[in-house]
């Protein structure tokens, strides 16, 4: 009664395996491996049917010599996705099993059993046959999760070894143990093979959940970055800024500490990206915001908000001097000459500074503020800095 059961729920289980397998298939760009699996896991279910549907009182009933037929289309679908999906190197020297080596083992294995069905031979010669290749399925399988080329979190990979050493192991031991030295603990150690082949298969599942988590994780962090990141320069954009000056606020966690904020514009490099060239001007600008943000503290922010317009965010400002130090370094870096391609080109910059929480509590006035102080600059000759102080105009 044991058998039957085993079958009825295995071939239940294995057919559910092969439609979520089926559904991770519709995933965009998602690894032909997960196909294999998902016909290795319905040829499974095929197999249990034939031991529950097809006769099996004999040495050569149809139902084994299916179940041993539909058991080789498994594990050459199971192998086949694993060497797609995890990409192993398992010959020395980098090489790869062939498909072609896999297609010959099957076909070696279908040809035992015909010899076995049609000859009348022993059923220790079925029994050992499909055992030997079950065991080196598996244990390809095994070395094909252990050096894979993709990271796996160390429980799903050692899982996936794990049970698929102890399956070989399984079938290693069928014939000395459950047909010669222990027959009556046959039905346990189908029950117990069944049972480590659902595991394994729900792990194989899990890494490809795993793996499709990761993307998406991953896919959506690419996607934040592009939003809120200057693709030239590396730095924050202008979207960002705002949720920038929230997290630099939380950083002044005293009542005396402020918060400046730097409006620098280029000084000269219009005249550079009309002459020598728009790839120049990129290149000058890659200079620029790697010099800004070696001027900085981590906990300082800065950004770039325009053609040749940048922000920089002071955090933890203690006395108003500090404020006149970091104009100072910052436009001492930026009037030094960029060298490219063996050309060197002088800029400058005109800076305005405004501080929080003199001049005003949300960035945009802020901003305002600090560009008409970098206004002023322009208007007394440009190449400096100043900070707001409420007389300055425009026109």
């Amino acid at each position: 009664m044991l058998y039957p059961i085993m079958h009825a729920v295995g071939s239940t289980v294995y057919f559910m395996l092969f439609l979520l397998f089926l559904c991770a298939r519709l995933v965009p760009r998602t690894n032909p491996g997960i196909t294999c699996w998902a016909f290795a896991a319905l040829a499974a279910c095929c197999a249990r049917l034939a031991m529950l549907l097809l006769p099996t009182e004999t040495d050569a009933a149809s139902g084994l010599l299916w179940y041993g037929v539909f058991i080789a289309l498994e594990k050459l679908l199971l192998l086949l996705g694993a060497f797609r999906f995890f990409g192993a190197v398992l010959l020395p020297g980098g090489g790869m099993i062939t498909d072609r080596w896999l297609y010959s083992a099957v076909a070696l294995l279908l040809g035992w059993i015909f010899a076995y069905g049609h000859l009348g031979l022993p059923r220790v010669i079925y029994d050992s046959g499909l055992a030997v290749f079950n065991m080196l399925a598996l244990l390809l399988l095994a070395l094909a999760v252990y050096r894979c080329r993709i990271r796996l979190p160390h429980w799903l990979k050692s899982g996936i070894v794990s049970i698929a050493a102890l399956l070989a192991l399984h079938w290693l031991l069928i014939v000395p143990l459950y047909l010669w030295l222990l027959p009556d603990w046959r039905q346990q150690g189908f029950v117990f093979g069944t049972v480590l082949a659902m595991v394994q298969y729900l792990l194989i599942l899990s890494t490809v959940i795993v793996l499709f988590c990761r993307r998406l994780t991953e896919s959506e962090a690419k996607a934040l970055e592009l939003a809120y990141q200057d693709p030239l320069t590396g730095l924050s954009n202008k979207r960002y800024v705002d949720v920038l000056f929230g997290q630099a606020l939380q950083l002044a966690n005293r009542p005396h500490q402020a918060l400046a904020v730097f409006y620098i514009d280029l000084d000269n490099f219009k005249p550079i990206n009309d002459s020598a060239g728009h790839k120049t001007g990129d290149l000058v600008l890659q200079e620029v915001a790697r010099r800004l943000k070696a001027s900085l503290r981590s906990t300082d922010i800065c950004a770039r908000i325009g053609g040749d317009e940048f922000v920089v965010i002071a955090t933890q400002i203690e006395q108003e001097q500090y404020v006149q130090e970091i104009a100072a370094k910052l436009l001492k870096q930026l009037q030094q000459p960029v060298e490219i391609d063996g050309h060197s080109y002088e800029l400058g910059a005109s800076i305005g500074v405004s501080l929080h929480p003199r001049h005003g509590q949300e960035l945009a006035e802020l901003l305002e503020k600090a560009d008409s102080a970098m206004y002023q600059v322009k208007q007394q000759g440009r190449n400096g800095y100043r900070l707001y102080s409420g007389e300055e105009r425009r026109g």
